[in-house]
Formats: structure tokens, sequence, C-alpha cells
């Protein structure tokens, strides 16, 4: 009898706890819906069932977890219920270093779905695809499987094994990946000289100091050039992050305006970003390159820059995940991940599930090799003045003539691989061009 006691405790105590969160949500939206306390008094008598009839004593706490995940369940991919354990990791991960694979998912058409792989990461060096399926995980269909019960299988200590099975568009059979996990630590910036005067800045992830290396960077690359006549960022398979930096990054480029407002049901939910005048102007032009792995804070940065014509957007349409995601600490440690709001650009346009769509489309281009290894290139065909017998010799040395270095060759062999970045570096080239040119 005292046991049945201390058990209908702990459901009431429960109860109470979700009555006192109704009536806090209610004061604060001003909501009237009598019938909530109706489906409370379902869930009561649910829960008194399976204490005392299910074949195995079952513990509360585990109940009421699984009522909470499967509650936000039914609410859009991006809301979920975080265990204590699940709320660290979440703070650990925002901070750059973490143990996994290296692969941010989302849920697409109720498919887990690979928004991108982190660069460098083992997800990456595997070959791993945004738009990549994941129907298995260790052999276990993830048809019913949470978008936070996925990443929990794929995280795990360094030199783990993983297996994925992955449905891919183009494939006729599923693609089987056995993965080593490793400890996930990511420059989320990286920079370097494409052409004398062109700079390339990549941020894979908006973390926690993201806005200040980007700073350091574009500082770095401007007393290179001396002076930088344009600038290439970088947004492609970049999943997002933190907000507050994406803000920070758009505005390192902006002087003033809106750089992203959000809309939700509260008057809280309702935030305006506005740029600021920086105390360094950044003023060149800027191309910034998107793909479909491009998502969420990489989106607003995209964005903001286009709608106030401050860079031509270079690629391929966006995710389209255009939500916030609100997380709500509570008592015990754990934590709600809820969607509360969208973005919207200065302009007024939705992200979500529209994305956006580059000023100029380029659909990348995969570099083949050639079919046979006796192939030459077009390029090694073609015959040029100093292959001509007799031909006359430039009057400065080589090395005055514009002899390439190592870094210059690395950056050659870049371009030359990736069309869309070539098609950047020609675009502002062409920008520089134009603008010395007189027409009348």
């Amino acid at each position: 009898m005292l046991k049945r006691q201390k058990k209908v405790i702990v459901l009431l105590a429960g109860l109470a706890f979700l009555l006192l969160g109704w009536s806090s949500l209610k004061a604060k939206t001003g909501g009237d819906n009598p019938d909530i306390y109706q489906y409370l008094k379902l869930f009561s008598d649910v829960l008194t069932i399976v204490q005392e009839n299910y074949v195995e004593k079952v513990d509360p706490k585990k109940l009421m977890y699984g009522a909470v995940s499967g509650m936000l369940h039914e609410l859009d991919p991006h809301s979920s219920f975080l265990k204590p354990e699940d709320y660290k990791e979440l703070q650990v991960e925002t901070k750059g270093k973490f143990g996994g694979l290296g692969i941010e998912i989302t849920m697409r058409d109720s498919v887990l779905t690979v928004v991108a792989p982190l660069e460098g990461t083992p997800a990456d060096k595997a070959g791993i695809l945004a738009g990549d399926q994941i129907v298995k995980i260790d052999d276990q269909p993830t048809q019913d499987m949470s978008l936070t019960d996925a990443v929990q299988k794929m995280r795990g200590p360094k030199g783990t094994k993983v297996k994925l099975t992955i449905l891919r568009k183009g494939e006729r059979k599923p693609l089987e990946f056995e993965l080593m996990r490793d400890v996930i630590s990511i420059q989320s910036v990286r920079s370097r000289m494409l052409d004398p005067g062109y700079g390339y800045v990549r941020i894979s992830s908006f973390q926690s100091g993201t806005a200040t290396d980007l700073r350091k960077a574009l500082d770095q690359l401007e007393a290179e050039a001396n002076p930088l006549h344009g600038l290439v960022l970088d947004l492609r398979n970049d999943p997002g992050g933190l907000l507050d930096q994406a803000v920070e990054v758009s505005n390192e480029f902006l002087r003033e305006g809106l750089i992203v407002y959000t809309n939700g049901r509260l008057e809280s939910q309702k935030m305006r970003f506005e740029a600021h005048k920086n105390s360094k102007p950044r003023a060149y032009p800027i191309a910034v390159l998107v793909n479909s792995g491009s998502a969420s804070a990489s989106e607003i940065v995209a964005g903001a820059l286009q709608d106030h014509k401050r860079a031509v957007i270079v690629g391929e349409p966006t995710f389209g995940k255009g939500s916030v995601q609100t997380v709500i600490p509570l008592n015990d440690g754990s934590a709600l991940r809820l969607t509360t709001s969208l973005y919207y650009t200065p302009s007024g346009r939705s992200i979500q599930a529209k994305g956006i769509v580059p000023d100029i489309l380029v659909k990348r281009e995969i570099p083949t090799k050639d079919k046979e290894e006796g192939d030459v290139p077009d390029e090694a065909r073609r015959i040029r003045e100093k292959d001509l017998p007799r031909h006359m010799q430039n009057a400065k040395p080589e090395s005055e003539a514009g002899k390439k270095d190592t870094v210059q060759m690395e950056a050659q062999k870049l371009l030359d691989l990736d069309n869309q970045l070539r098609r950047a570096v020609d675009l502002l080239k062409g920008y520089k061009i134009m603008a010395q040119m007189r027409f009348n």
C-alpha cells in the first residue's frame, strides 16, 4: 500500500509540473483551451494504468521523459526534448569540440537527411554528401528515430566505429559507410590568398568565436594584399550554428540597416538585429558561395548581404532552414529545444523551406579523371608561342616575369578543381575591370 502511495505522489508531482507549465503558458499567450484538462486527465489515467499493469516495473522518470519526448516529436523536426546528458553535449558542441562523425542532420519528408558534413571530419573524408538519406545506423532503421536519438547513436568515443547505410540520388543501391569516430574539433574559419589582391575566406560553421576569427582573417588578407580588390566568402556546406555569430559576421560587411528579424507568437520572440558602423570598413566587392548544404546561420548571412546589395550570391539554392530554436533549461538539468519563431531577411523574405536563391546559378561540376591514363588534357595539347622553334625569349629573367611560388600553385590547383570558386573570382575580377572602363 505504501509503495502504491509513493507512485501516486510521483505521478501527481509530474502532473502538477505539467499543469503549472500550462498555467504559465496560458498566462503568457492569453490562450484558453478548456479541453487541456481533459487530456491531462487522460494522460494521468494512462500513467496509472502503465504503472499498475505493465509486465515489468517502470521507472516513473523514464515514463515522464518518454512522454515529453513524444510530445515534442509531434512538432517540427527541429524541436526536441534534451535529457541532461544531451543538453550537456549540446553545450559542448557549440564550443566546437566533441566526439563523433561530423555530420549535421535534419528530418526532410520524415527521412533522416544530411544537411552537410563538417569540413575535415570523418564524414567529410569518407565522402558523405549533403542530401544523403541515412536509412540505417549500425543496421538499425532510422524510420522512427528522432533527431536526438540519431545524433546520440553517431556520437561516441574516438576510435570506435559506426556503420551508416545511405540512399543517394543517382545511386541504384544503398551505400554503406563504416566510419571511425574522432574528436571533432572544428576550425570554423580558414583563409588564403587566391590571386594577387583576391582573398578567400571559408566559414564551415558558426560557433562561439567565429566572428572574431573572421576579423583576424580579413585583417591578415587586407595587410597581405594592400589593397584587397575582392573577397570570396565560402558558405557552402555550412550547416549554420549560433545566431549571434551570423549577425556579427554580417555586420562585418554592412555599415547600417537591418540584418535579420524573427517573428513568432509572443512579443519576446519578435526580434530585430541591426548593423552598426564598424571601426574598420571592408570596402571591397564580395562574392558569396552557397549550395544546398548552406543552412540556417549561413542563409542569414547570404540573405542579408544579398538584400543590401553588398555581395553577389553565387552557386546553388540553399537548404531552407529558416526557423529559430530556443533552448529552454529545465530544473532537473534537461532542456527543451523548441522552435519559437521564423527568420526573415531584411526585405521580408522567409528562408523557411525556400532558402536563398543565388544571383548567379552555377552548378558544381565534379572533376572526373581521364578515361585512360594516356589521355592528355586539351590544355596540354595546345601549342603556344613558347613551343615554337626559334621563339623570341622574354627580355626579363624568368623570376621577374612572374614565376609562381608554391602558394600560388596551390591556389591555382584549388581554382582548377572548383568551377564555382573559379566563377566567383572571375566575377570579382570582371567587376574591377568594368569599374575602370569608360563608356562615353
